[in-house]
């Protein structure tokens, strides 16, 4: 029988930058029911599901799903005790995310650069091994109920091996016999890896939680949005996203600003407790004609983009010196909006909210060159969110 120990982990002689991040390692939600949301996901994402730790593998506080698709891995918690942490957080803000990994090459000295740099400590360094290897983990506290976890992996849990189909940490194990793990292989969604991750926050903190990232994670400014980039007649934001220093991981970080009514971002603070929290995930895919016609098919509830979006779009793209290689005709058909900096285009587009509340969603984007953000469908996009937004009560 494997034996598996859990104890506090102590510091190690790192000769690298304990803050140069390898990946995201994992996203983490809470969810009321982890066993239905991995179906969930499983069904209208495509995601494989692939790992599972529960009450029959020995966990006896969390059951959690592990779902991943090229290389990206979502984990998916539910408490089960009274006093469990998810408990108390899917009361209050409904399933979301929770803890945003970064995969680092020493997680302890990495969490204690970051506390030296101000961070606050979320949890303190944890060692889970077994005869297979070790995972360390630690915690700190990013704005509102998210946290950024740093996880190191040794042996047969090193990330090259987990990338490759391994064992996600002791104490996980494979699913076997799952129908839909076929049909998504038969049918796959193409989602590559996470693109970026977006934060609200609340009016005002914008500039208090980049200087965060600035100092404590020792990101960088990578782009910068004000209202008169994204506003509409009746609503606005401004956004700043930061970046790792290898600009592998990027945050944008919203923040409302002053309209005739209400943003998206109060629409989500007011629907998650007035707590700042991730808003949504982008989705890399290399083909998103495909992703979407596949996610559509499967009954994801995209934003719907007007007819009217299409009798520009194309000439805006060519004033930039791009032409848009894909299908014109099926893109409009699915719903997709493009956009385009000096580096190339991108095509883009935004699922409704993935629960009840009107919170957290995801975004699925192609690059094509452009390392922006979208900028050029800021008011479309705020004109589609916002007929939902009056559709919902909540404009």
């Amino acid at each position: 029988m494997t034996s598996i120990t859990t104890k506090p982990a102590t510091i190690q002689a790192n000769t690298t930058d304990p803050l140069a991040l390898i990946d995201v390692d994992h996203v983490r939600f809470f969810v009321g029911n982890a066993k239905q949301a991995a179906y969930f996901y499983a069904h209208t994402f495509g995601f494989q599901i692939e790992q599972f730790s529960d009450l029959t593998t020995g966990s006896r506080t969390e059951a959690s799903y592990l779902l991943t698709q090229g290389n990206i891995r979502l984990l998916l918690t539910s408490g089960l005790t009274p006093d469990h942490p998810a408990n108390e957080e899917v009361r209050r803000f409904g399933d979301g995310v929770k803890d945003v990994a970064l995969t680092v090459e020493d997680a302890v000295s990495a969490y204690e650069r970051a506390i030296a740099n101000g961070g606050e400590s979320a949890y303190e360094p944890i060692e889970t091994r077994d005869e297979h290897g070790v995972v360390v983990r630690a915690g700190i506290k990013t704005y509102g109920r998210a946290i950024h976890s740093f996880v190191s992996r040794h042996g047969d849990y090193a990330l090259p091996k987990l990338k490759q189909g391994g064992i996600f940490m002791p104490g996980f194990k494979k699913t076997v016999g799952f129908g839909i793990n076929d049909y998504n292989k038969k049918h796959p969604c193409g989602l590559k890896f996470v693109d970026h991750l977006v934060g609200n926050v609340e009016e005002g903190k914008m500039n208090h939680w980049v200087k965060w990232y600035e100092t404590v994670l020792e990101f960088k400014m990578f782009k910068h949005f004000d209202d008169k980039d994204i506003s509409t007649e009746y609503s606005a934001l401004m956004s700043k996203v930061m970046a790792s220093g290898n600009n592998l991981i990027k945050m944008p970080i919203n923040e409302p600003a002053e309209g005739k009514k209400k943003s998206q971002i109060l629409e989500y603070l007011e629907w998650h407790d007035m707590t700042p929290g991730v808003q949504h995930l982008a989705l890399r895919t290399d083909d998103e004609l495909h992703s979407v016609a596949e996610l559509r098919g499967r009954g994801v509830d995209f934003l719907n983009i007007p007819d009217t979006y299409y009798k520009e779009v194309w000439q805006r793209v060519e004033k930039l010196g791009w032409e848009v290689k894909e299908d014109h005709e099926k893109i409009r058909d699915l719903g997709i909006l493009i956009d385009a900096d000096d580096e190339g285009y991108l095509l883009q587009l935004f699922t409704k909210p993935l629960q009840d509340r009107p919170t957290l969603f995801f975004e699925i984007i192609c690059r094509r060159g452009s390392q922006s953000f979208g900028k050029g469908n800021f008011k479309a996009l705020f004109t589609a969110l916002e007929l939902e937004q009056e559709r919902r009560g909540n404009l």
